[in-house]
């Protein structure tokens, strides 16, 4: 591939029989109109006829489309990471990942890439589902308010005040420290996007370097595979993140306080 045709962003869409429901015909006409991305598609270990559907599309887009064949299924958390991994060892200045169903219109790409773009000091944009005047944001009642309730407790978690953690729609700008956060195994299943967030905030120490972008449409599919044993795991993968995160946040707050005032003392005594 030349380089000057190499796509800027690569995104990552993880899918598990997605043979019936992925909507070819708008990714490939969004690939038409946007030759600056390129679509990484993760099949985990799908049992129906998703991986022909994925092979079909890359043979369209040869060099903006890649499909990673994951087998077994490990999960969505695993499939987005081996994902990122191969978006982030690319020559593209941004990595993201989206949702195979477009609950998230592939629109919102281009204001995810301007926040980027536009803001040298952010790392990470997060779309965020809010129900504000000129939005369309169509969801179901009993979703909306469980999701409340679960975006106060990641908030609390992260001690950060974020609106919406589990939005299927972000974009990192590529870096070593933004690789750092997808090097490990994710110990989450079902919430790892908190995860990644608490990584950053540990790594990074600053949130700062996160923004939330409220999209400017999302319409729920009706077809979530969650159950409602799901949310009790989340509870318990919840509790988890607390215990190892907020422990190595206030440790590596200390350390880089220590830093700091030996700096500050070296400093004196230069003077």
């Amino acid at each position: 591939m030349n380089p000057a045709d190499a796509p800027r962003v690569w995104i990552v869409v993880p899918c598990y029989d997605e043979e019936q429901r992925l909507d070819t015909a708008a990714f490939e006409a969004y690939l038409e109109s946007h030759r600056q991305f390129g679509f990484i598609f993760v099949n985990d270990g799908s049992r129906d006829g998703t991986l022909r559907v994925l092979h079909g599309m890359r043979e369209h887009f040869p060099t903006r489309v890649r499909v990673i064949d994951q087998q077994p299924n490990r999960g969505k958390a695993e499939a987005v990471r081996i994902g990122m991994l191969h978006a982030l060892r690319e020559s593209a200045a941004y990595a993201g990942y989206f949702d195979a169903d477009l609950a998230t219109p592939l629109e919102a790409l281009d204001e995810l890439l301007a926040t980027l773009d536009t803001k040298p000091q952010i790392d990470i944009v997060v779309g965020a589902r809010v129900a504000l005047l000129g939005r369309e944001i169509e969801r179901n009642a009993l979703r909306h308010y469980s999701g409340r309730i679960f975006a106060a407790a990641a908030s609390l978690v992260l001690a950060l005040p974020i609106y919406d953690t589990q939005c299927g729609a972000k974009l990192f700008r590529s870096s070593a420290r933004i690789r750092e956060l997808f090097a490990k195994p994710f110990g989450s299943r079902w919430i790892f996007d908190v995860e990644i967030l608490a990584r950053y905030l540990v790594g990074q120490g600053r949130e700062e370097g996160i923004y939330e972008l409220p999209l400017k449409r999302w319409v729920d599919k009706g077809e979530s595979r969650v159950r409602p044993i799901d949310f009790v795991k989340a509870v318990g993968e919840m509790a988890a993140i607390f215990r190892e995160y907020r422990i190595k946040a206030r440790y590596a707050a200390a350390r880089r306080l220590l830093r700091s005032t030996r700096a500050q003392r070296s400093g004196r005594r230069a003077i």
